[in-house]
């Protein structure tokens, strides 16, 4: 018994040891290799060419013909002549309630109209050349046979407008996309949206700037567009409008700015609600010298670059600031010399 706690001991031991040098080699020379890291010292050309300042915003895809198309009245659907994905004409139906009940109204109502214009033309007739001396009776029974007349126009003009729009209409050419009935025999109601129509043709990206940003923009102004959904693909575009007030509900001063693409969108492609980035050329020099930026350094003396390794410092001015070159200005340096970071 004894010599089996011992053994065991002893395997235990074993273990630990093999297990603390593994530890003790790993850790040596992973700091090994941080430090190698560390030592490593990235270098660079100065280069000539061309520098941009940029200024990137975020946005999205919307269009200016977009469409919700709802009902004036709650109903049944009894026709619908069109489906997702269908392009249509301007001024074409689409989609129709039942108009029993609404046509039963509107008659209705229009007899109730010329009852109440019959009961006025009456009533003037009593009255007439009484104007200098009509009674209050005259007067009361007057004033209330027009408020009727009046109160069952506009009974009526409401009856005729729910059975004049009891079909959808396309406001404009364009694309369903989407359908909330395809098919007849629902009922729905007044509030619900029934058909969602875009034109592709009026496709156009919005773009947020703050009170800062918006001051460097201008109409006509060069964009180029990356989408998240498409980051291979860069669209170009233009300023078309920049708001003149701050747009509502938005936390601090933000104004809409409105790139209209240079070419025509595939609407089967980009689709409205699709989020990307427009970047605006602010300025842009060339035949300039430049480096990286991450290779321009400072101090309280002002920026300089490394051109003999870690230690000399060559002070210059620095120019135009872009995202991935900034502009060298100075005597001191010329195309192909090395700088270190």
């Amino acid at each position: 018994m004894k010599g089996e706690k011992k053994t065991r001991f002893y395997k235990k031991k074993k273990f630990w040891i093999i297990f603390l040098t593994l530890l003790a080699v790993f850790g040596f020379s992973y700091y090994k290799f941080i430090l190698s890291k560390k030592n490593v010292v990235e270098s660079t050309e100065i280069k000539r060419g061309t520098v941009e300042e940029a200024l990137t915003l975020s946005g999205e895809v919307k269009a200016d013909e977009y469409a919700k198309l709802t009902f004036p009245t709650s109903g049944e659907i009894s026709w619908v002549g069109v489906k997702e994905g269908d392009e249509v004409e301007k001024g074409q139906a689409l989609t129709k309630i039942d108009t029993t009940v609404l046509n039963s109204t509107y008659q209705s109502v229009r007899a109730t109209l010329r009852a109440a214009e019959a009961t006025v033309e009456n009533i003037h007739d009593q009255v007439k050349n009484h104007s200098a001396d009509e009674t209050f009776v005259q007067k009361d029974t007057r004033t209330t046979a027009e408020v009727t007349k009046d109160k069952a126009y506009e009974a009526y003009i409401a009856a005729e407008y729910n059975l004049r729009n009891s079909t959808l209409i396309a406001p404009f050419a364009g694309i369903i996309t989407s359908l909330a009935h395809p098919f007849s025999g629902v009922n729905v109601f007044a509030t619900e949206t029934q058909v969602e129509l875009i034109n592709p043709q009026t496709l156009y990206f919005d773009v947020s700037a703050d009170q800062s940003e918006v001051l460097k923009l201008s109409i006509g102004q060069e964009v180029n567009i990356t989408l998240d959904s498409v980051s291979d693909e860069e669209l170009k575009g233009n300023i078309v409008f920049i708001g003149y007030t701050p747009k509502a509900d938005e936390v601090g001063t933000i104004y809409k700015v409105k790139v209209a693409f240079d070419d025509l969108l595939d609407i089967k492609k980009f689709r409205v609600g699709l989020t990307g980035d427009a970047t605006f050329v602010i300025s842009k020099k060339e035949n300039v010298l430049f480096v990286p930026p991450k290779f321009v350094k400072s101090d309280l003396d002002g920026k300089y670059l490394k051109k003999s390794g870690k230690n000399g410092k060559t002070y210059v001015e620095i120019g135009l600031e872009g995202e991935d070159a900034t502009e060298i200005v100075s005597d001191k340096v010329k195309e192909g010399d090395n700088v270190f970071d």
